[in-house]
């Protein structure tokens, strides 16, 4: 393959998609660019799903960096590592 680009930048950039391209993460993104910060319950109960499967998906997406994740308490508290991240779901909304 040839091309202009790094590529660990390259498989980056491809493991940060792969995280984000799921229905509930795109919806995780955009609320945390909404809201700035939530918490898990906050994120379950407004998409209407499980503790367990909110906690899968912002696991991955932390994994990935993201997410950023705080303590507070017995809370974990979430928001965006960058905010740039929401630009993706922006450009998907204008493409798809």
């Amino acid at each position: 393959m040839k091309t202009h680009f790094n590529i660990d930048f390259l498989e980056t950039s491809t493991e940060t998609l792969r995280a984000i391209a799921h229905p509930i993460r795109i919806a995780i993104i955009d609320m945390l660019h909404k809201k700035k910060q939530m918490t898990v319950t906050e994120i379950f109960e407004q998409l209407e799903i499980e503790q367990a499967i909110a906690s899968h998906h912002l696991r991955i997406l932390k994994n990935q960096d993201v997410v950023d994740v705080k303590r507070d308490g017995k809370n974990s508290i979430y928001s965006l590592t960058d905010d740039e991240y929401y630009t993706i779901v922006e450009v998907l909304t204008k493409v798809v």
